[in-house]
């Protein structure tokens, strides 16, 4: 077989192991009520299969610089779903959707001009994500109603988050850890969250579904946290392995927090 053809045939096969991952992903997470639904949309299932790709073709410093950047950026995308869910109790899909992203574009691009490292991502996200969810909270308590699926849901879902990781895998050598990092966590999953739940169950509905997320974006800052340090110890494999497990515990607790909550009320 020839190069590029096994280079076509290799990217094939990550785009459809990434959809399949996703399309199970998000169609529970549609099922499950606005608090685990979004638990489950704010685990990595579309940074995960894009990192584990890339640690095929990248050594462990550059899986540990691109997982700081993400966690730089996962700040972003807080910033990005507290927008639309803002916008979203009194406008329609397109003017929310469109003013977050151009908000995560902005603010994303200027995140290139600082010189992180650890220290300073962490208290960015600390704060960052911290304010969010206190922002986000007002938004939260609305009756989210079942939504009506449809096929081409999954296809929309499929089709964004596998061109997602074959872009990041395909162009991580030409613009380095720092750019990847960044589109590894560009919010496709809660991007597909918006299209599809505002016109079936309403702006405010859909908007509780991503203020219920930004908890679980705490979750995912301590993954991206986990990878950037444990990569370069133990490798990318394990280090990897363990940053999922943590995702997964991660959200588990913070379910259950708001369970008790809930009940406590």
């Amino acid at each position: 077989m020839s190069p590029d053809a096994l280079f076509w045939l290799s990217l094939a096969l990550k785009m459809a192991v990434t959809a399949g991952f996703v399309v199970t992903a998000t169609f529970a997470a549609e099922r499950a009520g606005p608090v685990v639904g979004a638990m489950i949309a704010t685990l990595p299932v579309a940074a995960g299969p894009a990192y584990l790709f890339l640690a095929f073709e990248h050594d462990a410093l550059f899986i540990s610089q691109s997982a700081l950047a993400s966690l730089v950026a996962n700040v972003v995308t807080s910033i990005f779903a507290l927008t639309y869910a803002a916008l979203a109790q009194r406008h329609g899909r397109g003017l929310s959707v469109l003013a977050a992203l151009a908000t995560w574009i902005v603010l994303a691009s200027l995140l290139r001009l600082v010189d992180w490292d650890t220290w300073t991502a962490v208290a960015f996200n600390a704060t960052g994500i911290a304010l969010c969810i206190a922002v986000g909270n007002r938004f939260r308590h609305v009756r989210v109603p079942p939504p009506r699926q449809h096929w081409s849901d999954l296809l929309l879902r499929a089709g964004m988050v596998a061109v997602l990781v074959a872009v990041v895998v395909t162009l991580s050598t030409l613009v380095g850890p720092t750019v990847t990092g960044i589109l590894a966590v560009f919010p496709i999953v809660l991007l597909s969250l918006m299209l599809i739940l505002h016109p079936r169950i309403g702006g405010p509905a859909a908007a509780a579904v991503l203020s219920n997320s930004l908890l679980g974006m705490a979750g995912f800052s301590i993954t991206c946290l986990t990878a950037h340090l444990l990569v370069p110890v133990v490798g990318v494999a394990t280090g990897l392995g363990i940053a999922l497990v943590v995702s997964v515990g991660c959200n588990f607790a913070f379910w259950r927090f708001r369970s008790r909550v809930a009940v406590q009320r």
